[in-house]
């Protein structure tokens, strides 16, 4: 069974092909600029050179199109025709309330989609989008959606409930959703795997880190807490998002600086976070390297960032009653000793103890806990795209 894994946004489309029976990527690459000037499609078949196709793309059908004359090409492709993907795995952001998992997608689905895309409008349409281009296109294959949110729906009410006014929640569905739960279901599964454990006996905190970054609590093998929350903004200190503050601040901001609430909404989404506080970058390698040559503002960044996860994880062994296993994952949780070590720091209390050698890795499987470490701290990298593709698997 092949499986194709596509995740579009609103200008890109980024796509897999992944051979079931053996879990092996065949091939993999990424449309851009679609709609824009100077749009083309990476791709590379596995075993062979990357080629780039320069075309215009107006809409993601014409970019879908492309890629799957790229994956049937002769030359450069990785299959001798469409028939031979068995179902197509599609990520989508938000999925409300009405989805706990994943779904084969069909006309009920994707009214549902359309209605959710209040929740989130810079992801759900481009999704949406992908999955009509794909119905049109190939409209025999079976298409899965995949939710982001999906993870976090065995949260208990008492984790995603808001003191608000009881009736927004039943008008307007505001409540706490979180994301990257595909990241955190096959990160927690993963290092379950690696140390031999069942799942369903752990206390897991796992830390997707990156740009946009959060924390989950999974008690059990299911989310019981996550950081994000209506919206990706609020947790933790990202790389232009502001996380947890005061939400009087905005009413503050909007009456001393005279702002609108676009323009509000701008500043705490693109402009606050680690860019905000370091000045230097959204980029933590860039802080990192400021911070080094002794700028005491990309320090500061690096610290309240630091800080923050610290108090999520503290907070999240609060909640689970301990915790046995800490999961860092994504590009910064991945790819940074520094980070890693930094949040570790000070937490030797809990039973959680780094290998300084052991920590050196970068992006690959590792345990970096001491022997003696009660609790395991693990570095997994991150695979939505096979998790999607595990996914559309089981249901088709």
């Amino acid at each position: 069974m092949k499986i194709l894994v596509i995740n579009c946004g609103s200008s890109s489309l980024k796509y897999q092909l992944i051979d079931m029976t053996n879990e092996e990527v065949l091939a993999k690459g990424l449309a851009e600029r679609i709609g824009i000037d100077g749009s083309r499609v990476k791709h590379r078949t596995i075993g062979k050179e990357e080629v780039i196709i320069e075309k215009p793309m107006s809409n993601h059908k014409v970019a879908l199109e492309i890629v799957l004359n790229a994956l049937t090409d002769s030359e450069h492709g990785a299959i001798k025709s469409m028939e031979e993907i068995s179902a197509v795995g599609h990520r989508v952001v938000h999925g409300g309330e009405k989805f706990s998992g994943s779904v084969v997608i069909d006309d009920e689905v994707l009214k549902v989609l359309r209605e959710c895309s209040d929740l989130a409008p810079l992801h759900n349409p481009p999704n949406i989008m992908g999955i009509e281009a794909c119905q049109e296109l190939m409209p025999n294959t079976p298409m899965v959606g995949v939710f982001d949110t999906a993870f976090h729906q065995t949260m208990p009410k008492s984790s995603y409930i808001y003191p608000l006014p009881y009736e927004l929640y039943e008008k307007y569905g505001i409540r706490k959703y979180g994301f990257h739960g595909t990241s955190h279901k096959y990160v927690s599964n993963r290092a379950a795997e690696i140390l031999g454990k069942d799942i369903n006996e752990l206390n897991i905190i796992t830390c997707h880190l990156g740009n946009g970054a959060s924390l989950a609590a999974i008690k059990r093998g299911k989310s019981i807490d996550t950081s994000m929350g209506f919206t990706p903004l609020e947790g933790l200190v990202m790389g232009t998002r502001c996380g947890d503050i005061d939400p009087a601040i905005v009413t503050f901001l909007m009456e001393k600086e005279n702002m609108s609430i676009s323009e509000v909404n701008n500043l705490l989404n693109k402009k606050s976070g680690v860019l905000g506080i370091s000045g230097v970058s959204s980029d933590f390698r860039d802080i990192e390297e400021a911070a080094a040559k002794g700028n005491e503002r990309a320090q500061l960044a690096l610290d309240k960032f630091t800080s923050r996860v610290k108090k999520y994880i503290g907070a999240y062994a609060a909640i689970m009653g301990g915790v046995d296993v800490i999961v860092f994952t994504a590009g910064l949780g991945e790819n940074s000793p520094e980070t890693r070590e930094a949040i570790c720091e000070g937490l030797e209390f809990m039973g959680i103890e780094i290998d300084k050698d052991k920590n050196k890795v970068r992006g690959k499987e590792t345990i970096v806990s001491t022997e003696n470490s009660k609790v395991k701290v693990l570095v997994v990298p991150t695979n939505e795209e096979l998790m999607i593709a595990r996914e559309t698997k089981a249901l088709v």
